[in-house]
This record gives C-alpha cells, sequence and structure tokens, in this order.
C-alpha cells in the first residue's frame, strides 16, 4: 500500500524510483572520479602548463578531464586522459622543489604509450610542435615505435604492438646482444 508521500509524489509526476536516480548517478559520477587504490600514474611538470594542456589535447588527442587553476593563473593541478589511461600536470612550484625538464636541462625518464597508429599519432604530435628524437620504425622485439619531445621537454616512446614476441624468438633476433630471462 502506498503511503501519504508516495501518492503525493506520483500525484506531482514523480516517482519513488525517480527521485533515488539522481542520488544514483551522483554517487556514479563520484565513483567514478576516485583514483584506483593501485595505480601509477604519471605526473608532469611544465613551465607554461595551461599551454601544455593545448599541446597535448591537440597534438597527443588528449581529454582533459580536471583543471585548478590558481588566482595568478598558474595550473596547480591538471588531469587528462591519454589513450585513456591518465596523466597529472602542473606548473613548476619552486618552494616544493617541482620543476620542469627544461628549467633543470633535461629529463631522463621517458613515458611510453601504446597507440592505435604510431605512425598517424606521432605525425600529429609533430605537426603541433613535437621533436622527433628517432624515426618510427619496426623493432625485433614486436612494437613499431618512434621517440619524441614535446615542446615542454618531456620524452614520449610512442608504439604500436605488431606482434607478440615470445622468449625464445627474442633469444633468436638479439642473439648475445641481450640475456633473456
Amino acid at each position: 500500500m502506498a503511503t501519504k508521500r508516495a501518492v503525493k509524489k506520483i500525484k506531482q509526476g514523480k516517482s519513488a524510483k525517480a527521485k533515488s536516480r539522481p542520488k544514483a548517478k551522483v554517487k556514479a559520477k563520484t565513483k567514478a572520479m576516485l583514483a584506483p587504490q593501485v595505480a601509477v600514474t604519471p605526473y608532469l611538470c611544465c613551465k607554461g602548463a595551461a599551454a601544455a594542456l593545448e599541446f597535448y589535447t591537440m597534438g597527443f588527442g588528449a581529454k582533459e578531464r580536471l583543471r585548478m587553476t590558481s588566482p595568478d593563473g598558474s595550473v596547480g593541478h591538471a588531469e587528462i586522459l591519454l589513450s585513456g589511461q591518465p596523466i597529472m600536470i602542473s606548473d613548476e612550484w619552486v618552494d616544493g622543489g617541482v620543476f620542469a625538464p627544461t628549467t633543470v636541462g633535461g629529463t631522463p625518464v621517458m613515458i611510453h604509450v601504446y597507440v592505435r597508429d604510431v605512425d598517424t599519432f606521432v605525425a600529429k604530435a609533430l605537426s603541433a610542435g613535437a621533436t622527433l628524437l628517432r624515426p618510427v620504425e619496426d623493432m625485433p622485439y614486436g612494437d613499431r615505435t618512434g621517440t619524441i619531445r614535446d615542446p615542454f621537454g618531456h620524452r614520449w616512446m610512442i608504439a604500436t604492438n605488431k606482434e607478440r614476441a615470445p622468449k625464445p624468438l627474442l633469444r633468436k633476433r638479439f642473439g648475445e646482444a641481450f640475456t633473456i630471462s
């Protein structure tokens, strides 16, 4: 038997289910925004993070999902999705010891990204301002790979996997150059 409140909602054109749906959507959105409990996420510092976000969107096809801008216009924290995976970005924070590669003279870190079509991805990034460090080529381990540096000093190895090379095949291809275990 319906309660007086339920009858009133039905008369107003609202069902009890309809009222609960927005809460479920809010919970689902909140859950989706929560970071996974176990993950490795690159956090890039860029001198000019707003311009970097524009570059990653245009040159890499990334999707921006969050930007926190301070009153002075600097990006305190931002998040993009590249190939569906999160990457965090901020401007330099000198007091916190956070510096961009261009400030410290380069980076020893390379970010490896698998994409559907490495040739198209690298060409798009180059046309948006990236620098080619190593041309795209087929590698003996089964990937087609190229290396670029973005305008903010970060190095990216971009690859498309062409074949699954098992260890015996890798041993044959590399010979004495590497011990493969």
